[in-house]
């Protein structure tokens, strides 16, 4: 790969997508890691002045669909706050999604999930965190019941009121697609994929012939999944790695990307220097011979 520079790493390298009627570039960014926990783990807070300055960063650098949720929080630190104080006012290009659906309390800990009821509040707590009158898109996230009619309704219902630009979900199964699509447009699928995880292989397809976009969460993170980076990167990965002279990271993300026009990848990260280099992957061309050597890789079978 031509070796990266500040001038020219951007977002905008692989393209772009649209949200419905939003157009974003298909690297973006997610914003679970910003306050140094996952919605699963505990951490250690990062430095508020820092992840500001990565978020005004990824903005600059071309990034224009950031990934957040309420529930993305800490003892100490929202990520949806830390958005707020980063980007307001925001770029008229930035889109910004968000999830409801899940609940945790104060201290953190997971509780029943909201009833459909219930979303309007959760609808309305992104609104006030983010400082704004309108979300541009709002992904329900699955929590393992079968029919989520009800739920979509809810939001439909939200939508049609003006709280909510577009609609997707998150953690679905194609059958959960086909009951949201009867009710209102999807306009995005976030579940869980990456090389050695591809769960999720027939909802990308399914949603490549709908137009709809295909989100991947945890492309980076492998075996770790939600606790972090990967604990021992296959040994493919690395080989590819080595060949084009990138951190396996960057192949992970020029892998997905490579999945389909209609996939946007969401890295997140608190490190300016990880921030370069997840962008940088856009421009990482992989061959056939390296998508043989990572194909190879055993994954969940989908």
């Amino acid at each position: 790969m031509e070796k990266m520079t500040l001038e020219t790493v951007s977002a905008g390298t692989v393209g772009t997508w649209l949200l419905g009627d939003l157009t974003v570039n298909r690297i973006g960014f997610g914003a679970m890691r910003l306050t140094g926990s996952t919605a699963f783990h505990p951490g250690i807070a990062r430095d508020r002045s820092r992840v500001i300055g990565v978020l005004r960063r990824a903005v600059e650098l071309g990034v224009n669909h950031v990934d957040t949720a309420a529930f993305y929080f800490s003892r100490l630190r929202s990520a949806n706050e830390l958005i707020n104080s980063a980007l307001a006012p925001y770029p008229d290009d930035l889109v910004i999604a968000t999830k409801v659906g899940p609940t945790r309390d104060a201290s953190g800990e997971w509780t029943t999930p909201a009833r459909p009821d219930q979303l309007r509040g959760q609808v309305e707590e992104n609104l006030r965190q983010l400082g704004r009158d309108l979300l541009d898109v709002v992904n329900l996230r699955l929590m393992g019941q079968d029919s989520i009619s009800e739920h979509f309704g809810a939001l439909a219902e939200l939508r049609d009121a003006g709280l909510i630009r577009h609609l997707g979900i998150s953690g679905a199964r194609p059958t959960h697609l086909a009951q949201a699509q009867a009710i209102a447009p999807v306009v995005c699928v976030q579940n869980r994929y990456g090389i050695d995880a591809r769960t999720s292989t027939e909802l990308l397809h399914t949603c490549a012939a709908h137009g709809i976009a295909f989100v991947p969460f945890f492309s980076i993170a492998g075996e770790g999944r939600e606790a972090g980076a990967v604990h021992t990167e296959p040994e493919q990965i690395l080989t590819v790695a080595r060949a084009h002279g990138v951190s396996p990271a960057q192949v992970r993300l020029a892998w997905i990307l490579r999945q389909g026009k209609h996939v946007l990848a969401i890295p997140g990260t608190g490190n300016p220097d990880h921030l370069i280099d997840n962008l940088a992957a856009g421009s990482l061309h992989l061959t056939k011979e390296d998508l043989d050597v990572l194909d190879s890789i055993n994954c969940t079978a989908p």
